[in-house]
């Protein structure tokens, strides 16, 4: 029999008789970091030969201590099978793969695989430890990792504890595959605030798990960082404000420049500002520029300056049309907000308040000024009111004026009132037979004068003045209309005509010397000139036995029989404040003889009761010829204005200009 067979018999029989060698332990996969001890541990059973440890297939030994390995050693008891391997330190070099075997029983166990973990070292930071950045300008920091480190390190970024984003990483590997090194690039665009600041790059591994920091501090380079306050920030119009700029820069400030509502402020070059405060410092604030060798900043502020009441906007006049809507606007500005109210002229009653007044759907009795009032604020200054009138427009109201009684034969003048808005087109008088608008129609004739105005906002005032040359009987009986229109309508009054009853006791008469009847002895050459001698005092008589009939007035005869020219005279009077202006002179007294100075009585003519002051009458043209003359001579243009006695309403007409009248000569 062979010596093979042999063994196998021999293995069979110990087989029956017991367990054949086997492993109770294998050695496993194994991570350890460089310098540390590896163990890798094998252990068999029913096995009392040689073991042995291989390395990438290379045995180490059947020795414990293994001799040529310094660093390798078999631990444990080897009767009960423990054959565990140590190494240490670990090294690059041991990062392999180890298996354990029984020789003899021909047993392997599975490879088991030691890495060597390699920690990274401090990371590097370009421009570290302390990098200088420019504020508001892009920028890239950089951090290198660089060695052997296993496995290949993670670059982070931190900023107080907390991970920084915005990160690019980059490796850098050599041709045998390993890493020779790894960058990672934080991209930044710092501010002011980040001057000083502390930013750590931090490599972690397996190796490191805890990692290791480079920490770097940010030196900034930035345009000033300006604050400005104003003190004190509320004051009243007139009072002192100080400004306080102050700036924090890298590099320092270099200088400063102040505005107000964009304009510069001359003369101001330093970090105060003073000034007195008005009211355009609410809207118009004030700003402090800074600068630097980087850039320049500014900041403003506005201060809350309480000032009284400006007017912005008036209030602008309206007309409207009867029934309409009417309203009115006007602007304040102050500080604090001006409380404005609405009133009207004359009256006390609040009838709105704001910027706005409505009136809806006027009547004539809204007529009137409308005042918009705002009250000074609390300096005391500002203020004050702005008025606008409001014009009803309305169809024309017509009233009928005071009318001096007239003698038979005599002149007269009828008077009306006409307010309206719009103008009236036309002013008619209208009577039995006729009527007349304006100018002259046989014995008619119609003036217009302006009227003060009465009740604001009613319209302009007219008088229509309708002149009688020679009175008869039938204008005392009848009426006369006077009407007025517009586009908005008509309105009209009757006026009636008063008749004069004659006397029977005359009082104060007025002697005009110089005039003998109305003519003259002076020469033709003295026509237009008088003589003083002509002037004498003046008397005031009182007769009941001198009578003057309507009819009775004699006619003045020229005694030269034409070869002088008659003259009148002129009388002046003082009867206080005599409306009217111009006065017919009534017929003279037929009393006395020829060459006497005649005797004139205004008394009946003026409708005033005696006595009045009278002056002495100064010889020249008759303003007023008696009536008759026109029939002969010359028919007026102008009766002159209204003729208005004291039962007149309160209309101040004694203001209106006296139109004048043609000198009359007359040749008889």
């Amino acid at each position: 029999m062979t010596v093979p067979a042999l063994l196998v018999l021999l293995f069979c029989l110990r087989g029956r008789a017991g367990l054949s060698p086997h492993f109770l332990q294998q050695p496993e996969d194994l991570v350890v970091l460089l310098g540390e001890e590896a163990r890798l541990p094998c252990a068999l059973g029913t096995y009392s030969g040689l073991v042995q440890w291989t390395k990438d297939g290379l045995a180490l030994g059947g020795e414990r201590d293994l001799p040529g390995w310094s660093r390798y050693w078999i631990s444990g008891n080897a009767a009960s099978g423990q054959h565990d391997l140590h190494i240490r330190p670990v090294e690059l070099e041991d990062q392999a793969s180890y298996e354990c075997q029984a020789t003899q029983a021909g047993l392997r166990s599975r490879p088991a695989q030691l890495h060597v973990l390699v920690p990274p070292e401090a990371p590097h930071v370009l421009g570290g430890p302390s990098v200088s950045l420019v504020a508001g300008v892009p920028a890239n920091l950089t951090c290198q990792s660089r060695g052997d480190a296993r496995p290949t390190p993670e670059l982070l970024w931190f900023r107080d504890g907390v991970r920084l984003d915005g990160t690019t990483s980059y490796q850098t590997l050599l041709k045998k595959g390993t890493t020779e090194s790894v960058e990672s690039i934080l991209s930044l665009t710092p501010s002011s605030h980040d001057d000083g600041a502390t930013l750590v790059c931090r490599a972690r591994s397996q190796a490191l798990p805890a990692g290791r920091d480079t920490a770097i501090t940010l030196s900034l380079q930035y345009s000033p960082v300006v604050t400005l306050s104003a003190e004190p920030q509320t004051v009243q119009e007139g009072e002192k404000v100080t400004f306080l700029c102050q700036a924090r820069a890298q590099p320092p400030v270099t200088g400063y420049r102040w505005a107000k509502g964009g304009s510069p402020v001359l003369g101001a070059r330093g970090p105060i500002l003073e000034v007195v405060a008005d009211a355009s410092f609410l809207t118009a604030p004030v700003s402090c520029e800074v600068s630097n060798a980087v850039g320049s900043a500014n900041r403003s502020t506005a201060v809350d300056v309480q000032f009284g009441p400006i007017l912005l906007a008036k209030p602008e006049p309206m007309s409207v049309d009867l029934g309409e809507d009417a309203s009115f606007s006007c602007a304040w500005r102050g500080n604090p907000l001006p409380r404005v109210t609405w009133t009207r002229r004359g009256v006390a009653q609040v009838l709105g308040y704001g910027p706005t007044l409505r009136l809806p759907s006027v009547g004539p009795e809204d007529a009137g000024d409308y005042v918009c009032k705002a009250e000074p604020g609390l300096s005391g200054l500002g203020g004050g009111a702005a008025e606008a009138r409001l014009t009803v427009n309305a169809p024309p109201v017509v009233t009928a004026l005071h009318s001096a009684p007239a003698f038979l034969w005599g002149p007269a003048r009828l008077q009306c009132l006409v307010f309206a808005s719009p103008a009236p087109e036309a002013v008619v008088w209208s009577w039995d037979e006729g009527f007349l608008e304006k100018g002259s129609q046989g014995r008619f004739l119609v003036e217009t004068f302006p009227a003060p105005e009465g009740r604001v906002g009613q319209g302009p005032g007219l008088i229509s003045v309708l002149h009688i040359s020679a009175t008869q009987e039938s204008d005392f009986s009848r009426g006369f209309n006077c009407s007025a229109r517009n586009r908005l309508g008509e309105g009209g009054t009757w006026v009636s005509l008063g008749r004069r009853a004659s006397f029977s006791k005359q009082k104060n008469l007025v002697r005009i010397p110089g005039s003998s009847h109305g003519s003259s002895l002076q020469g033709p050459e003295e026509e237009e000139t008088g003589s003083s001698e002509d002037q004498g005092p003046i008397m005031h008589m009182d007769s009941s036995d001198l009578v003057l009939d309507e009819e009775g007035a004699l006619e003045t005869k020229d005694p030269t029989n034409g070869y002088y020219k008659v003259r009148g005279v002129s009388v002046s009077l003082s009867l206080g404040k005599t409306p009217g202006g111009d006065l017919f002179l009534p017929p003279p007294s037929p009393l006395g003889p020829l060459g006497t100075p005649p005797f004139y009585d205004f008394n009946s003519h003026l409708g005033m009761p005696p006595p009045c002051k009278l002056y002495r009458a100064q010889a020249g043209y008759l303003t007023t010829p008696h009536s008759r003359a026109f029939a002969s001579y010359i028919k007026p243009t102008s009766f002159g204005p209204p003729d208005l006695a004291p039962r007149t309403p309160p209309f101040p007409y004694a203001a209106f200009p006296t139109p004048s009248h043609p000198r009359l000569q007359t040749h008889v």
